[in-house]
C-alpha cells in the first residue's frame, strides 16, 4: 500500500541523499518526493510517498527520527489530511494536426470540464496546468489520449501533503494566538476530531 510522510529536516547537504539512502537500506521504493523550503527558513519539507506493507509505517518513522537532520516525521492519510499534486501536460495542437486549428477548442472545454489552466499556447502545442489530486490529473491524460491528441511532455511534482486542522505550538504562535486568552492548551494542541470521544 501507499504511504504518505511529511517529514521536516535541517535544511543541509546531503539531506536528500541522506533520506533516500535510508529507503534504499529499507528496500523500499520511492513513488515520490518532493522537497522545498517550510515555515522556517533552516528547515526544508519534504512529502514521501512509498510503497511498503501497511505494518512498515512505524518501522520507516523510527528509522527517519535515527537520522540526525530529522526534525520532525508525520504520516498523513488520505483521510487526514490534503494530497495535492501539480502537473503540466503539453499537447500538441497546430495546423497540422487532425481537425487543424479546431482541436484547439475542444482542448480548451477539456481544461474547464477538468479545471486546468491553459498556461502557454505556440503554433503547434497548448501547455495545461492542473493541480489536483493524482486520479484527477491522469483522468486528463488519458481522455487526452483517447481523444486522439499526441501528449508531447508531461512533468509532474509528485504529491504534497499537508495534515487538516493539526497545529503545532509554533503555527498557533504564528497565528497570534499562543499565550493569548482563549488560546488552545498545549495538551490539546494535535487532538484531531476523530480522537476524541463519540459522547
Amino acid at each position: 500500500m501507499l504511504h504518505t510522510f511529511v517529514a521536516l529536516v535541517s535544511d543541509k547537504p546531503g539531506a536528500l541523499t541522506r533520506v533516500a539512502s535510508l529507503f534504499r537500506r529499507l528496500s523500499i521504493n520511492i513513488v515520490s518526493l518532493t522537497v522545498g523550503e517550510s515555515e522556517r527558513a533552516d528547515v526544508s519539507r519534504m512529502t514521501i510517498v512509498c510503497e511498503a506493507p501497511e505494518n512498515a509505517a512505524h518501522r520507516i518513522k523510527a528509522s527517519l527520527y535515527k537520522l540526525e537532520i530529522t526534525v520532525d516525521v508525520d504520516e498523513v492519510g488520505r483521510s487526514e489530511g490534503v494530497i495535492r499534486e501539480l502537473c503540466l501536460i503539453k499537447v500538441a495542437a497546430g495546423p497540422k494536426e487532425p481537425n487543424g486549428l479546431h482541436s484547439r477548442s475542444q482542448i480548451f472545454e477539456l481544461a474547464t470540464v477538468f479545471r486546468a489552466r491553459v498556461v502557454d499556447l505556440a503554433p503547434e502545442s497548448i501547455m495545461l496546468e492542473m493541480t489536483g489530486a493524482a486520479s484527477k490529473i491522469e483522468g486528463l491524460i488519458q481522455v487526452l489520449r483517447e481523444s486522439g491528441y499526441t501528449i508531447l511532455e508531461v512533468s509532474r511534482t509528485g504529491r504534497m501533503a499537508m495534515r487538516r486542522g493539526k497545529h503545532t505550538s509554533r503555527v498557533l504562535k504564528a497565528l497570534g494566538t499562543s499565550g493569548t486568552a482563549g488560546a488552545v492548551p498545549d495538551k490539546a494542541i494535535d487532538i484531531l476530531p476523530s480522537d476524541f470521544d463519540d459522547n
